[in-house]
């Protein structure tokens, strides 16, 4: 473990009353990556309904969740938190900052800028063989594209909480074996932020992630498997009386599904998530009345008995997360030890809203003029910026198009990443001219 965790690359500014990893957690919460996230997708598109979490408001859920779980370690362990050097407030950073890289409209906004940027372009290969991944664009975000300091990009924050954010510790690996570990669907950074990688993962074993990445990383899981969820129950989303039970018909095509994402599966999977479905009908019967039986409306029973779900599922993950005790860690292993049957539960539910909503035709006709609007956005900029010529390139981004290194398509994608989902639309019908709009607006500001 590295010895000097709250070390900046640049310490482009002097310490004050707060600890340095305070300092970190503040720098994300006033960053204008981390506000612009009320604008972005997390399941259903942003603005839609009142009732669904941003990608902001889950980051703040992540980040009290991941708060909670670093402070119960220290609690209930602290020798063993201190040997692994557990901080909460890096913990929460990592939080806050976990998701500041998506780009408009969630995840088929993810998938098209990667699209884009790796399929077959004419005489050339491809864009950029990089392509994109959230989480990569995360770290590139508060090492490179943040604006806090002029004496340095990004927002300068510690070595630990750079590796904290490090949810997958490695770059795109498209070989065979990158391939074969899922190095080619998920990482964590580009090659134009390799320095802060290096300086960041000094000391830590390839590929490990640190204990603070691991408690984002489940803090993560939890909020999306059980706030989701829960949005989705208000709006009627989520047949329950098909789901849970022990004569569910749709329980067993749930655990199919819940199967076939687990990537290196294990032999004993599906017999696992068949015993995960039945704790978790053994949870709900308690809510029968109230959450499984009949539609919700809101009534005042209904309300009590969703925050008595939901706070009891929170508390079980929480209560049941464990550190490996010092006596029992070996270098290159992971330093949260936790019953399989927590993750178990946790995939089944966070399965749930995969079958129910991500799979539903409304989103699919949506996510195609996502889809559309985002590739008519990346080819007009990367237009302006291969000729050095914005003219209707937000004034946010002409900085980006000077002389930087990079490739015009990584700069094109930086631009459209940066974007909230109403900028991209309102942009998309000004350079078609669906809506012209007003001289005096200049949509991004």
């Amino acid at each position: 473990m590295p010895v000097d965790r709250p070390t900046r690359r640049h310490s482009a500014a002097d310490g004050d009353q707060r600890s340095e990893f305070q300092r970190d957690r503040d720098r994300v919460l006033y960053s204008t990556s981390f506000r612009r996230l009320d604008g972005v997708t997390q399941i259903v598109r942003a603005g839609e309904a009142d009732v669904f979490h941003n990608r902001l408001t889950h980051s703040i859920k992540v980040a009290q969740v991941g708060r909670r779980l670093a402070e119960h370690c220290i609690r209930e362990q602290k020798d063993a938190a201190e040997f692994h050097g557990l901080d909460v407030e890096v913990v929460e950073a990592a939080c806050l900052a976990h998701d500041l890289g998506h780009p408009p409209f969630g995840h088929i906004g993810e998938e098209t800028l990667d699209d884009i940027l790796t399929r077959p372009n004419g005489q050339d290969p491809c864009l950029d063989p990089e392509g994109f991944e959230g989480n990569a664009q995360s770290f590139r975000i508060v090492t490179k594209l943040a604006i806090r300091f002029p004496q340095c990009e990004g927002l300068d924050l510690t070595r630990a909480t750079l590796a904290a954010l490090l949810k997958y510790p490695w770059a795109r690996d498209n070989t065979d074996a990158g391939k074969a570990a899922g190095k080619s669907k998920k990482w964590g950074y580009y090659l134009s932020e390799k320095d802060d990688f290096d300086f960041c993962r000094a000391g830590h074993e390839p590929d490990q992630r640190t204990l603070e990445a691991e408690l984002m990383d489940w803090a993560d899981d939890i909020a999306y498997s059980v706030h989701d969820l829960e949005d989705f129950h208000r709006c009627n989303a989520i047949p329950w009386s098909r789901i849970i039970g022990t004569d569910a018909p749709d329980a067993e095509k749930i655990i199919d599904n819940a199967f076939k994402k687990w990537h290196a599966a294990p032999t004993n999977a599906k017999g696992r998530l068949r015993d995960a479905h039945r704790r978790l009908t053994g949870l709900f019967e308690g809510f029968r009345a109230t959450i499984l039986s009949g539609a919700y409306e809101g009534t005042h029973q209904q309300r009590l008995a969703i925050r008595s779900l939901t706070s009891t599922l929170i508390g079980r993950y929480i209560r049941e997360t464990k550190l490996v005790e010092p006596k029992d860690y070996s270098p290159g292993q992971s330093r949260v030890s936790l019953d399989e049957i927590y993750e178990d539960e946790v995939k089944l539910l966070k399965q749930i809203a995969r079958d129910y909503i991500l799979s539903s035709p409304s989103l699919a006709a949506q996510q195609l003029g996502q889809r559309r609007i985002l590739e008519s956005l990346f080819a007009d900029f990367l237009g302006e910026i291969q000729d050095k010529k914005p003219r209707v390139l937000p004034r946010r981004f002409h900085h980006l198009v000077e002389d930087n290194g990079l490739s015009p398509a990584r700069i094109a994608s930086d631009c459209v990443a940066s974007l909230t989902e109403g900028e991209a639309i309102a942009m998309h019908q000004r350079l078609t001219g669906i809506s012209s709009g007003s001289v005096l607006d200049p949509i991004v500001r």
